[in-house]
């Protein structure tokens, strides 16, 4: 139970990052100026399940200086995690988890991502985002945010830079204004046209690294990520990857990501993704309610990868503070997940009120055992 909740704690600082245990020390010069009266010290984490190992820096987790920058402000929570999450993924099939240690990106600055992310213009000619329309001739903003993150490879105190992988999330709807203050209109962006906007950006975006010593020659990923409406309850997804070579400065294939989302219950008339597991979801959640009548709501999202469910995140909103029942009620939900729920997928089940989680019912991969913690409790 104890190494279950420290990899909570590691979660929760690294996002989608599995990584747990030990730390291990090493004197690592990577890409960072050191002082010849003060050397800065590097740890590494123990790799997790199936996770990279993560660089901490003097005991502390490396951030990126662009992490939060949006073009428009067009920024929904359920978007960012699932930004890092996916490119984790993307990642994984180019830059091997026993060969690579992570760190969030550091060669892309705040003040380069935000003049990325701008409009071009004669004051700003590296701008990413097409110039002003006139009124009539609006022109969107297509890419909304740019994530980095960077692979190292080396052991002791010699590791580099192996590796860069760049999310680019691109706008589904464009929100803006005509006038200041006045009413928000909103411009629908077809895929066609974030693909087109952001093969065009990956393209630049790999030739200014390569102008960098130190990118020369090391793999550059790109993913194209299609971000959903501000008030959506599910984050969006992966469309497309790309991978220009050590050496190149072109992404020659690009590869098409077949990636679905959806919360359950569906609303309205709106058929489920796959019906089955609908079906399972609803037996699940109709068991625990028959058992214990005063549970708010129970909702889910379900992510498919090919066709095929890779994950399940459900939330149950409860109207009970008593130790026992929620003690009583973790246990059936264990239980009832064990016996509705899928066998061969991550599942993570959230159990709170309003404003507290009261516990966590949980199995980070298909072929792990449920772990349970309730918090203030046992």
């Amino acid at each position: 139970m104890k190494k279950f909740l420290h990899i909570l704690v590691l979660l929760a600082a690294a996002l989608t990052l599995t990584a747990c245990g030990n730390l291990k020390n090493s004197d690592l010069a990577n890409n960072a100026k050191t002082s010849n009266t003060k050397t800065k010290t590097y740890q590494t984490t123990d790799t997790g399940n199936n996770g990279y190992t993560v660089l901490l820096k003097n005991g502390h987790y490396v951030t990126s200086p662009i992490a939060g920058l949006t073009a428009t402000g067009n920024d929904n929570s359920v978007d960012t995690r699932e930004i890092e999450r996916g490119l984790v993924q993307i990642s994984k099939g180019v830059y091997s988890t026993n060969s690579y240690v992570f760190q969030e990106g550091q060669y892309i600055s705040a003040a380069t991502a935000n003049d990325w992310l701008a409009r071009k213009s004669k004051s700003n000619p590296s701008g990413l985002n097409p110039e002003q329309g006139e009124k009539k001739h609006y022109k969107p903003f297509y890419l909304e945010e740019i994530l980095e993150q960077d692979y190292l490879t080396g052991s002791g105190s010699n590791y580099h830079i192996g590796g860069i992988s760049i999310g680019l999330a691109m706008n589904s709807i464009d929100y803006y204004q005509k006038t200041t203050g006045g009413p928000e209109y909103q411009e629908q962006i077809s895929r066609t046209a974030q693909t087109t906007a952001g093969q065009t950006a990956a393209e630049q975006i790999v030739m200014r690294l390569r102008q960098r010593k130190a990118l020369k020659k090391i793999p550059i990923t790109i993913g194209l990520f299609s971000k959903t409406s501000k008030d959506s309850l599910v984050g969006g997804t992966y469309f497309l990857s790309g991978t220009a070579a050590a050496n190149s400065s072109k992404i020659t294939k690009w590869k098409s990501i077949s990636a679905q989302a959806e919360v359950l219950p569906t609303v309205g008339n709106k058929k489920a993704i796959n019906s089955s597991d609908a079906s399972s979801f609803n037996s699940f959640k109709e068991s625990i309610q028959n058992y214990f009548p005063n549970i708010s709501g129970v909702t889910a999202i379900l992510r498919y990868e090919n066709g095929k469910l890779s994950q399940e995140n459900i939330s149950i909103t409860t109207q009970f503070y008593g130790y026992e029942q929620v003690q009583s009620f973790t246990r059936l939900v264990l239980s009832t997940a064990k016996k509705y729920l899928a066998n061969d997928v991550p599942i993570e089940i959230k159990i709170g009120s309003v404003n507290d989680i009261q516990a966590l019912v949980a199995k980070e991969t298909g072929d792990s055992s449920y772990q349970v913690h309730i918090y203030g409790g046992e």
